[in-house]
């Protein structure tokens, strides 16, 4: 197994020498859909992009909050409310053996007083709208005329418009766990920072992604408290185990020796007034900066992603059980925590349809495939 180990960990360095380099690309204005076509959506390839929405109205609205409060007065929105910040995110159970994945209590709330609890968050809870779901036009929908309703050059690139466009509005505390997404993400900041941490699809051995149980806050407003309350029926949620800031005197970096021991993610911080391209599959972790009015806006579209040559060869890559060769703590008897087992048939259908589409790939995909057989073939000596 030595052999698909050093042959898994050379792939995270190899991508990023032949494809992606060591930071984002910068375009200092928007690209023609061929450009953003060709270099970046079928490379799965991230970019920052400015001067592509400093026509949109709400640049300039929106960061002032008595007009959000005026023109939103009479809307009710999902307001979700967490102690710490972290929704969708993995806590502790006071009952529970393990860590638990944690959604927000979810209240509808007047959107003024919405605003001002993150404007001016209470000590016992922080409040955040990310609604998702289209919920900019189904909530949201008095603003929709401050900006457009797609981004055309990724429209035409992707033929299709967006699936869903959401509305984020939220202060420093709040911050998002690494996760994927099966979308085409172009997301917009129109108030405040994002702050971005990025791995591409082929590191996801590096997020041990695992399944613990669902549960979700219950806030009482009589008590101002929470509680922690395990779904029932039991549903269990693959998600990232990384916490990539871990505090000082913790155990996290000596628990997730891939992630910490190796390359290291790509930072972006996306500023007002620019877009960030997240392609599909990858993963991120998100903190902000307020903006002038106290708040961190933004506008995201997602667009459905193909479910082409590239979808086939991430699942195969995930397929693969894996442990780090500087990793001694987990027997390779127990590796299926990090992944599962799959059938040496099941393997090799995947790598066949991979490699009978090999002339469709760029480069990085034809390496990455090499690697894949290389892998394969350890997976199967072993078995």
């Amino acid at each position: 197994m030595r052999g698909k180990r050093v042959e898994l960990e050379s792939l995270w360095e190899e991508v990023r020498e032949v494809s992606l380099g060591n930071s984002v690309d910068h375009l200092h204005s928007p690209p023609t859909p061929l450009q953003f076509l060709r270099d970046f959506v079928s490379q799965n390839k991230p970019c920052l992009i400015s001067n592509s929405i400093s026509h949109w109205p709400a640049l300039s609205l929106w960061p002032t909050p008595s007009y959000l409060s005026t023109s939103l007065s009479s809307s009710l929105v999902s307001l979700h409310l967490t102690p710490d910040g972290q929704a969708d995110a993995l806590a502790p159970h006071p009952l529970h053996p393990s860590l638990c994945f944690v959604s927000a209590h979810v209240q509808p709330t007047p959107f003024p007083h919405a605003l001002d609890l993150i404007r001016q968050p209470p000590n016992h809870l922080v409040a955040y709208l990310q609604q998702q779901n289209d919920c900019f036009r189904t909530e949201y929908s008095e603003l929709e005329s401050d900006c457009d309703d797609h981004i055309p050059w990724a429209s035409e690139a992707l033929g299709c418009l967006p699936e869903a466009v959401n509305l984020w509005i939220g202060n420093h505390l709040s911050e998002t766990s690494f996760h994927k997404d099966h979308y085409e993400n172009l997301y917009a900041v129109v108030s405040g920072e994002k702050h971005f941490l990025l791995l591409p699809p082929t590191d996801v051995h590096r997020m041990y992604i695992r399944d613990y149980p669902a549960a979700r806050y219950c806030y009482s407003e009589e008590s101002g408290e929470f509680r922690l309350e395990l779904e029932e029926p039991e549903r269990r949620v693959p998600w990232c185990s990384v916490d990539p800031y871990p505090a000082t005197g913790s155990e996290e970096r000596s628990k997730f020796p891939l992630y910490f021991n190796g390359p290291k993610p790509f930072e972006v911080t996306v500023k007002a007034g620019e877009i960030l391209y997240l392609p599909s599959m990858w993963f991120h972790h998100v903190k902000q900066s307020p903006g002038d009015g106290g708040c961190t806006i933004a506008v995201n579209y997602w667009y459905d992603m193909q479910f082409d040559i590239k979808y086939a060869y991430f699942n195969f890559l995930q397929s693969l059980p894996y442990q780090s060769t500087d990793d001694q703590t987990i027997p390779e008897s127990e590796c299926e925590d990090l992944g599962y087992h799959p059938p040496p048939n099941h393997l090799s259908r995947n790598l066949r349809y991979l490699k009978d589409h090999e002339d469709c790939c760029g480069l990085p995909y034809v390496n990455m495939i090499k690697v894949l057989t290389n892998s394969q073939r350890a997976v199967l000596s072993a078995t």
